[in-house]
């Protein structure tokens, strides 16, 4: 070949794919992902404002908490599977840039629905930064030993994002503010992801499964309508048109995914004890522990008199732990299975919900600190475990997938657990004091249900 034509190949080959940088990755998925649930958890100790601003009554209050949940719980599985077909990083850029424009946009709302309708898109650019996130991670740590660390750290940022929600918005001078702030800091990340990220995508051919995520996607928010409106009345009419509306669609969409050459979720792992526990785990981490977690701050405001900043450093009491332990948790791998470690964070979130029994009804937040650090421990060992679990639950392929498919019962379970919630508190009439300990109760019992679930379903010979 001469020099002239070894010149031109030189020039017209394609450049070689950019290689993960696995730092910088780390670094910019764990930062997503905190903004994500500062995000998410900002109604947390604004609630009381926002209802005041937006002249909201009781019965769409649940709406400003669930509206996130909602987009997250419809678009998580969606965003994972296009993440794997489409490229992790164009989804991880995409959603970050839409949670910025959502969440600036939610700070100049003036009504109930606007706001609510907010929430919910700010949900769905969430769910594709979550989603992309562990593929992102799984792809710059091929190794189990890198796997263990990265999603030990990712999940310590959820707890951590989980902290800092409340503190920044309790912080700020007005609760809009709160969320120009945090969509000014999703935007940061989104320039700085478009030159530093790698991109990587699942090795199938095919078409994205764009049928079968419309599909999921209209289920998921029948269902979630259909829990978020049920705490009013579970046998009125719309209610159980949407229950009705999500079987359907769910039947759809499982003959969707039998026919199609790429599924949006393959179904046979369905049959894989595994990928059941992880959904599980999910699955009772959002019924039990987000879902009373994300409506008590509001209620001892409500009930104590505290101020929002008051409520903030009482329960970093609860997700600073959280980070803390997992962040750390990292270091009882070989002696603790992931499994095991999930059924001892249920555990001690029983006891923590068990211990602030009667707190309310005597008017101490002093009465709650022992559940909070209690709480806390397990609530890190939870953070830490999910994402390590649910990227193992499928193939590496398809770690995005796997890591949508948990988080989608993830955050059901959350909309289905605040509902629950504000419908056990009110139905003491005039005493919360008595509607909350039935509550508590009941948050204890489906952490342990959660606990004997993911001990029950393990792979034969674990």
């Amino acid at each position: 070949m001469s020099q002239l034509e070894t010149t031109a190949a030189t020039v017209t080959a394609p450049a070689p794919p950019k290689a993960p940088r696995a730092t910088p990755t780390l670094a910019l998925t764990s930062a997503a992902t905190a903004v994500a649930l500062m995000n998410y958890t900002a109604p947390v100790v604004t609630l009381p404002d926002t209802v005041a601003a937006l002249h909201t009554p009781v019965s769409a209050q649940a709406w400003l908490l669930n509206g996130t949940p909602l987009g997250l719980a419809a678009l998580l599985l969606v965003a994972g599977s296009l993440a794997d077909d489409y490229g992790r990083r164009r989804i991880f850029v995409a959603g970050t840039v839409a949670l910025g424009l959502t969440a600036a946009l939610g700070a100049f709302t003036t009504s109930t629905w606007l706001f609510t309708l907010a929430r919910i898109t700010q949900g769905a650019a969430s769910a594709a930064i979550l989603a992309s996130s562990l593929g992102l991670l799984v792809h710059a740590y091929p190794s189990p030993r890198g796997r263990l660390h990265a999603t030990g750290v990712w999940g310590a940022f959820v707890s951590g994002g989980i902290a800092a929600g409340p503190l920044i918005a309790g912080a700020m001078p007005t609760w809009r503010a709160a969320y120009g702030v945090l969509g000014a800091a999703a935007l940061v990340i989104a320039v700085l992801s478009v030159r530093t990220l790698a991109e990587s995508r699942a090795p199938r051919a095919g078409r994205p499964d764009l049928v079968g995520a419309t599909v999921f996607s209209l289920a998921l928010v029948s269902l979630v309508a259909a829990l978020t409106l049920g705490r009013d009345g579970w046998l009125r009419a719309p209610v159980l048109l949407l229950f009705a509306a999500a079987v359907l669609l769910i039947l759809v969409f499982a003959l969707v995914e039998h026919r199609t050459r790429t599924p949006m979720i393959d179904l046979t792992l369905l049959r894989r004890p595994r990928f059941l526990g992880s959904s599980a785990a999910g699955l009772f981490t959002g019924l039990g522990v987000i879902g009373l977690f994300s409506f008590l701050p509001a209620l001892l405001q409500r009930t104590l008199g505290l101020s929002a900043m008051d409520t903030a450093w009482l329960f970093l009491v609860w997700s600073g732990l959280s980070f803390a332990v997992a962040l750390q948790a990292k270091r009882l791998a070989g002696r603790v299975s992931p499994r095991h470690q999930l059924a001892l964070g249920f555990g001690l979130h029983a006891v923590a919900v068990l211990t602030m029994l009667g707190a309310i009804g005597a008017h101490s937040w002093g009465r709650m600190l022992p559940g909070l650090v209690i709480g806390g421990v397990g609530s890190g060992l939870l953070n830490a475990a999910l994402p390590l679990v649910a990227v193992e639950s499928v193939p590496m392929a398809r770690a995005a997938m796997g890591s949508g498919a948990q988080q989608t019962f993830r955050y059901i379970g959350s909309c289905a657990g605040v509902a629950l919630t504000i419908a056990l508190v009110t139905s003491g009439g005039g005493a919360p004091a008595h509607g909350a300990n039935i509550a508590l109760i009941v948050s204890a019992g489906l952490a342990l249900v959660g606990a004997a679930g993911v001990l029950a379903l393990r792979e034969r010979g674990a």
